[in-house]
């Protein structure tokens, strides 16, 4: 996987503060619903600093999670939401779950072949027979028709001032969309403001190749729909759902 969120996850919350994580946590409680109805165990591949998994155990649910950037563990840690350094293309667990879930394009940040069968393969190796994998990734065509676009975004709270700027290179010969960000941040009772950039490779993915993929990790594929709609996925369509089912 990449090696970004270093000084990106320190101000990780307060970018996407306008992402409404109880209701993709309710999304993806009754996607559980739907294939897997007595699941209670729920392991999360890239659980950052916890917001998904603290409101899924709000919904009843028991949640782990694996996470690389120690930033992020802190953060996760301080809220209660129990998890633990590890990459997840090599780990070991000792368990199994019930559902893998893996969310906001954590499987986008693959881009290798075979890393990326080494992840599915370990999702497969942590569920019982029956699980479930659940992941968002972005989807090609999308990609494709609508093209990433330079974007600057502000944040702010009492005490820091962030400005981001987002500057794509798109590699179509490989799926990948290289996000360059440059980030501003200031305390607000300082003068100083710290700049920083961080590479961020994207990697979007169509259904067939996820079908495949499934099939030689040990999967059968159930379903893919846009995220949060439940609408069949098309060119207006950034984020895909995927649901798959340990054979």
């Amino acid at each position: 996987m990449n090696d970004n969120f270093n000084l990106y996850g320190k101000y990780y919350d307060l970018l996407y503060e306008d992402k409404d994580y109880n209701q993709e946590s309710v999304y993806i409680s009754e996607c559980i619903k739907s294939y897997h109805l007595g699941a209670k165990t729920i392991l999360e591949f890239g659980s950052g600093t916890g917001k998904h998994g603290l409101i899924m155990q709000k919904l009843g649910y028991d949640v782990y999670g694996l996470e690389r950037s120690l930033e992020m563990i802190e953060v996760a840690q301080r809220q209660g939401f129990h998890c633990e350094r590890a990459d997840i293309e090599d780990f070991e667990i000792g368990r199994k779950f019930d559902v893998v879930m893996s969310l906001f394009h954590v499987m986008s940040y693959i881009t290798g072949n075979d890393v990326l069968g080494k992840v599915f393969r370990n999702a497969s190796k942590c569920l019982s027979s029956g699980g479930l994998f659940i992941f968002d990734v972005w989807y090609s065509p999308a990609v494709y028709y609508q093209k990433p676009e330079t974007r600057l975004k502000v944040a702010e709270n009492n005490e820091i001032r962030l400005i981001r700027f987002a500057e794509p290179v798109c590699h179509t010969d490989r799926n990948i969309v290289d996000v360059n960000y440059t980030i501003l941040a200031k305390n607000k009772d300082q003068e100083r403001w710290i700049e920083f950039s961080e590479k961020h490779s994207m990697r979007h993915f169509s259904i067939p190749e996820i079908k495949l993929l499934a099939s030689y990790t040990g999967f059968e594929f159930i379903e893919a729909e846009e995220f949060l709609t439940r609408n069949l996925p098309s060119v207006h369509t950034w984020g895909v759902n995927f649901i798959l089912k340990k054979k």
